[in-house]
C-alpha cells in the first residue's frame, strides 16, 4: 500500500481545503490528469494505479494526525471537526486508458470540490511509484544516494551559502514513498538548518519537520467560476484568502495568468498585505527582478518581502537564485523533482489539473510554454482577451 495516511499530502491542500469549506462549500469541480512525458505506456498499470486509489479511499484521519492539525494557528477547529468525518469517496474518481490507444491513461475526477480537493497529490504519488515499480525493479540507490551527496555538498561549499535555505517540495513526483523519506533524512542529517522543512504533511510530523505552503494554482483558477466577474477572479481569490487567514499564510501564487496580469492586479494594497509571492512559471531572473521594482513602485521595502522560486529547480539553479537576490529580499526556495526523483531515470512529468468549475471552463496561462491545460480553445482565447494576454503562448494539447 503505497498511501498510508490522509497527511501524505502537501500541506497547501488543506489551507485551500480550509477555504473551501468555509466560503466556496458548494462548489462542483473537474479535475483531469496529464502526462507531459512523450512516448510513456502507463495502460499497463491500471489495475494496480486502481487497487491502490481504493485503498486510498478506505482512510481516515487518525486522532494523533487531526491533533497535529489541530495545533497549527491557522487551522479552524471546525475544520478539525470535518476532517474527523471525511474520506475520498471512489465515485469521484474514474480511470481508464485512452480511447487513443496510445499508451496514455484517462484519470479524471469529478464532483464536490470539498470532497475532491485531496485526492491530486496521493493519486500522482500513486501513479508515479506504480510506474517505476515497474519499469525499474531494482533501482540503483547508490546513484540517488551520491547525487544527493553532490547536492549537500554543494549547498555547503562556500561560507556564504550559510542562509541559503531550500525545502522538499517532491511529494507529487517523488520515485517512491521510500526514497522521499530517505532523501528527507539525508538532508536533515546534511545541510542542518538549510532545510528549511517540507510540504508534505506526513513526513513534517513524522520527522518535526515545518509544513510549508499556502495556495496552488486551482485555488485562483477556480475563482474564475465563483467570482462576481472574470476580469477581478485573482483579486477575488486574494482577498477571499486574506478574509480566510488574517494574515497567516501571505504568500500569492503569480502565475495563473502570467507576470504581467499578476502585478496588475498586485497592487499597494496587496504588496501591503502578502508576505511576498511565489514563482512556478517563466525566467526566475527576470520575474525576481521585476516584482522587486513593482515593490519599490508601491512603496514597500524589497528586503521586507518573501520571493519564493518553486519552478524545476536544482541546487545550481538555486544557488545562482540566491547570488542574484540574497539581500535585497527574503528568500525561500521549493525543490522538487530534483530532489525525490533523481537516480538516474527519466521522471514522468505530470500533473492533475482543475478544468472545470461549477460547471465552466477554468484555466491557468502559464509564462512557461506547454504548462497551460484546457480542453476549451474558445475559452481561453477569452480568458487572454479580459487580462490582455499575449496570444503567442503554446497552450499544450487541450
Amino acid at each position: 500500500m503505497i498511501i498510508t495516511s490522509l497527511l501524505d499530502t502537501d500541506l497547501y491542500k488543506f489551507t485551500m481545503m480550509q477555504v473551501v469549506l468555509h466560503q466556496f462549500p458548494a462548489a462542483n469541480v473537474e479535475y483531469r490528469f496529464r502526462c507531459r512525458t512523450p512516448n510513456v505506456n502507463l495502460v499497463p498499470y491500471i489495475e494496480e494505479i486502481r487497487d491502490e486509489v481504493s485503498k486510498l479511499c478506505e482512510l481516515r484521519f487518525a486522532e494523533d494526525e487531526l491533533d497535529y492539525l489541530r495545533a497549527m494557528r491557522f487551522i479552524k477547529s471546525d475544520f478539525i471537526d470535518f476532517l474527523a468525518l471525511f474520506h475520498l469517496n471512489e465515485k469521484y474518481i474514474s480511470i481508464e486508458a485512452s480511447p487513443k490507444h496510445n499508451g496514455e491513461i484517462e484519470i479524471s475526477i469529478q464532483g464536490p470540490w470539498l470532497h475532491t480537493i485531496l485526492f491530486e497529490i496521493p493519486v500522482l504519488a500513486i501513479v508515479n511509484e506504480v510506474y517505476f515499480r515497474n519499469t525499474q525493479r531494482d533501482p540503483d540507490y547508490a546513484i540517488g544516494r551520491a547525487r544527493l551527496s553532490e547536492k549537500v555538498t554543494l549547498l555547503g561549499a562556500r561560507p556564504e551559502f550559510a542562509d541559503c535555505k531550500i525545502a522538499d517540495y517532491g511529494t507529487r513526483r517523488r520515485f517512491s514513498k521510500r526514497w522521499h523519506e530517505e532523501v528527507i533524512l539525508t538532508l536533515m542529517a546534511g545541510i542542518g538548518e538549510q532545510f528549511a522543512g517540507t510540504s508534505n504533511v506526513f513526513y513534517a510530523k513524522k520527522h518535526n519537520l515545518t509544513p510549508l505552503g499556502t495556495m496552488a494554482h486551482e485555488y485562483l483558477q477556480a475563482c474564475q467560476a465563483l467570482g462576481p466577474r472574470l476580469r477581478d477572479s485573482q483579486t477575488y481569490g486574494f482577498e477571499h484568502w486574506a478574509k480566510e487567514y488574517r494574515g497567516d499564510l501571505g504568500i500569492a501564487l503569480s502565475d495563473v495568468y502570467g507576470m504581467k496580469a499578476f502585478l496588475n492586479d498586485f497592487d499597494m494594497y496587496f504588496c501591503k498585505l502578502f508576505d511576498g509571492a511565489r514563482h512556478d512559471s517563466g525566467d526566475p531572473f527576470q520575474w525576481g527582478e521585476r516584482l522587486l521594482r513593482h515593490y519599490e513602485e508601491n512603496r514597500c521595502d524589497p528586503r521586507t518581502k518573501v520571493l519564493v522560486f518553486s519552478d524545476a529547480l536544482d541546487i545550481p539553479k538555486v544557488l545562482q537564485l540566491y547570488e542574484r537576490f540574497r539581500g535585497r529580499c527574503r528568500l525561500a526556495f521549493g525543490v522538487g523533482t530534483n530532489l525525490t526523483n533523481d537516480l538516474g531515470y527519466s521522471p514522468l512529468q505530470i500533473v492533475i489539473k482543475m478544468v472545470r468549475c461549477n460547471g465552466q471552463p477554468v484555466a491557468k496561462l502559464s509564462d512557461s510554454p506547454g504548462k497551460n491545460m484546457c480542453d476549451d480553445k474558445a475559452y481561453l482565447a477569452y480568458l487572454r482577451q479580459v487580462f490582455g494576454i499575449e496570444t503567442n503562448v503554446d497552450d499544450g494539447p487541450a
